[in-house]
């Protein structure tokens, strides 16, 4: 039996290739974000390609609000065996200029909001071996070409790399029970996103997806960096 795929945080980019690719595989589809339009839409596309989804609309900033989409994904789609992390405040501004209060509730999002998540779906993950994936990217690392980069979207950067040392521990957390974490670090604007608008050499998400398809599949390697905006070695760990 499959279980279904909770994706947190769901966009037109990644989360959306990845809902297809999965969802293509035989896995019930659960999509949360805010705007309830945006999910409606979503549904009504994925059906359109044979694809079963739901539509569960949440702020995820809100612990409370997490807590209650996992309990009615439950209720609805039966065991959640998959937990993506794709969700992120989209923010730019300098440290000198980001308001302290959305810096909070990037990392709110990022990490609070993340390990919430992954708390209410521990039952789940645990009796079926289950895996998380993780939606990072490449301002996570330290290194000073990306901090120049990320001079300009200081909230990003931060809450991420966070949520990198997040993912980080939570890869040996929840090996005890055999819970399989994984991340991609992507390097550069991807495709169908307002990052990725008007940007030359941008990232298909549906290459992405595919790479989320093969550590899920192989349970193998935990973070790999997936482009080549700022130059960086391809993996971060391999285990």
């Amino acid at each position: 039996m499959k279980h279904t795929i909770l994706i947190c945080g769901y966009g037109p980019g990644i989360s959306h290739a990845v809902a297809h690719r999965f969802g293509k595989a035989g896995y019930p589809v659960a999509l949360v974000a805010r705007n309830a339009q945006r999910l409606s839409s979503a549904v009504e596309e994925l059906a359109a390609e044979g694809i079963q989804a739901w539509a569960f609309p949440a702020d995820l900033s809100d612990i409370e609000e997490v807590k209650r989409i996992i309990a009615d994904v439950r209720a609805a789609l039966g065991p959640i065996g998959i937990l993506h992390w794709n969700a992120f405040l989209d923010i730019e501004g300098s440290l000198l200029s980001t308001l302290p209060s959305d810096l909070s509730k990037s990392f709110e999002i990022r990490v609070t909001s993340y390990i919430a998540a992954i708390q209410e779906c521990l039952p789940d993950l645990k009796a079926h071996k289950g895996s998380v994936l993780t939606t990072s990217g490449i301002m996570a690392l330290d290194d000073p070409k990306i901090d120049i980069f990320a001079t300009g979207h200081a909230a990003l950067a931060i809450s991420v790399a966070a949520q990198h040392k997040t993912t980080s521990i939570l890869i040996h957390t929840l090996a005890p029970y055999d819970i399989h974490v994984s991340e991609i670090i992507v390097n550069g604007f991807v495709n169908r996103t307002p990052g990725g608008a008007g940007k030359n050499n941008t990232i298909e998400p549906a290459d992405i997806a595919e790479e989320f398809w093969k550590l899920y599949t192989t349970r193998r390697t935990h973070s790999i960096i997936f482009g080549s905006t700022i130059p960086a070695s391809e993996t971060v760990a391999n285990e």
